[in-house]
């Protein structure tokens, strides 16, 4: 007769599958509530402690971890020495273990928990068994995943459970304990760069592709997920979210977060192609579509109000890909749903992420860094020019150093108070940026205010010298090249404000 050993946390399933293993001839080894679960549905079993002679113990803290246990699992049937140990120490192979383990992810989410709650709830004796099952899975089926049930049963009765199948399973066995550990680790790690990196998320979905048609791709969340992630927003209408749908509307998330008065974001390529505030989001959405009216073909909105029927009715004029936002109107809503193709997605907005490490893949590894939430503050500002700004042109120039950040270097914005006008962006050499955003933003009007701000220093004085000869009055830049001075001298030469914020902001 064939055993099985069932130890879970999740009962979903449970009965219906013990039955049909009954039925199938097993003979079931329990524990605790499970065996509680399987005898109060009128299916025969083995309680843990008949099998090892020793009690439960210390709270249920040791239950199977166990000689009898470990030796039935992990005794391979194509060795006669190890079929004879068993025979000779009286010990019953066991042919599967259905486990899943204590619910530690779910304990540690509850806002109340505390570190002996989360301790209890780590599980020693179910990984343990899923382990020795798995190592030992040519003869020994390894269960964790209730959703495999069906399938494991239609095996059975079909004889088809073969060497690749068993495989798959014990590959998944240690996917879901190292999964399993890499979240007790890190609930109990206080360092940000350790020795060792473990790290654990969760399939979204499979995407169509990736960046590319020939490139395919996943979408994975964190092991505790967080609301303001375009991974957790709620899809009101559209297909679902592609590769490069999802990298930028991320970028769109952690741009407005910045922003706490009505703001729009429009992005194209992971950069920002205009960004626009006002007093109404439909003001927001007037100045940020007026910022850039040609790349926001295709692209990615994020606006940091509800959605009412006048923004809606102007958005809906053109192409784009996603509208994010807290909320739509009804009226709205349906304005907007008339394209069967645009994406309408919600989630609770904020301007408070929260400091973390993050990841950057690598041939070979990963880098690992900080996020960039560094929160520009004009009081911190050092006027290096002779020219003095105004306070409006230091609420300007703090407003495009915000922006300056969430652009690719080298990175250029040149803004007004409330919109931005030019962005230059990615360019190998810092003029090269200087131009594009100074060219774009020369044709747009307010340009007459307008300020520009860099997210590293100038490395020669020319930059200075090619906003200045367009216009431009004030400059914000991080300072620290050799040849600060240089830009210093060429902006009291021509008369302009150069103001040094002491904080680069470089985004590869």
């Amino acid at each position: 007769m064939a055993r099985a050993l069932m130890s879970v946390s999740d009962k979903q399933g449970l009965v219906p599958f013990a039955q049909a293993l009954t039925e199938l001839g097993y003979e079931i080894v329990s524990t605790g509530g499970t065996l509680r679960t399987l005898q109060e549905a009128g299916i025969e079993a083995i309680a843990i402690d008949d099998v090892t002679g020793f009690p439960e113990n210390l709270d249920g803290r040791v239950k199977t971890l166990h000689p009898r246990v470990h030796a039935g699992l992990l005794a391979r049937r194509d060795l006669p020495e190890h079929m004879e140990t068993l025979a000779e120490l009286d010990i019953t192979p066991i042919d599967m273990v259905v486990v899943n383990l204590y619910p530690f992810k779910h304990t540690i989410q509850k806002p109340d928990v505390t570190r002996a709650d989360a301790i209890e709830n780590i599980d020693i004796g179910g990984p343990s068994m899923l382990r020795s099952a798995a190592k030992n899975a040519q003869d020994v089926l390894p269960i964790v995943d209730p959703d495999d049930y069906n399938e494991v049963i239609e095996r059975l009765q079909t004889d088809n459970v073969d060497q690749t199948y068993r495989h798959g399973l014990a590959a998944k066995v240690f996917r879901h304990t190292a999964a399993y550990d890499a979240l007790i680790a890190d609930y109990l790690t206080d360092e940000d760069f350790t020795k060792q990196k473990t790290e654990t998320y969760e399939l979204v979905d499979n995407l169509r592709y990736g960046e590319n048609a020939h490139q395919d791709a996943a979408a994975y969340r964190d092991a505790l997920p967080t609301d303001y992630s375009v991974l957790s927003a709620n899809i009101l209408h559209g297909k679902k979210l592609s590769y490069n749908n999802i990298r930028d509307a991320d970028a769109a998330l952690r741009i407005i977060a910045d922003f706490s008065e009505p703001t729009v974001v429009t992005v194209k390529h992971m950069n920002p192609a205009g960004i626009g505030q006002g007093d109404t989001i439909e003001q927001a959405w007037d100045r940020a579509f007026y910022a850039d009216d040609i790349s926001i073909f295709g692209g990615i909105v994020a606006l940091n109000r509800e959605v009412d029927l006048a923004t809606a009715q102007k958005m809906h004029k053109i192409f784009l890909e996603i509208i994010i936002a807290p909320s739509f109107t009804d009226d709205a809503y349906a304005e907007l749903a008339k394209k069967k193709n645009l994406r309408l997605l919600t989630l609770p907005f904020t301007n408070d992420i929260p400091q973390a490490v993050e990841l950057t893949s690598i041939l070979g590894g990963t880098v690992m860094q900080h996020r960039d939430l560094l929160e520009e503050k004009r009081e911190n500002y050092e006027v290096v020019s002779q020219a003095q700004p105004t306070e409006a042109q230091l609420a300007t120039l703090e407003f495009a150093q915000t922006v300056v950040k969430h652009v690719k270097s080298n990175a250029i914005v040149v803004a007004t108070d409330n919109q931005t006008l030019g962005i230059g962006a990615g360019q190998p050499n810092r003029i090269d940026s200087v131009k594009l955003a100074v060219d774009h933003a020369s044709t747009k009007d307010g340009f007459d205010k307008a300020v520009l701000a860099s997210d590293a220093y100038f490395p020669m004085d020319d930059s200075v010298q090619y906003a200045a000869d367009h216009g431009i009055k004030a400059i914000v830049e991080p300072s620290g090249s050799i040849k600060d001075q240089a830009s210093i001298d060429k902006a009291n030469e021509l008369g302009i404000v150069l103001v040094f914020s002491g904080n680069r902001h470089f985004k590869h």
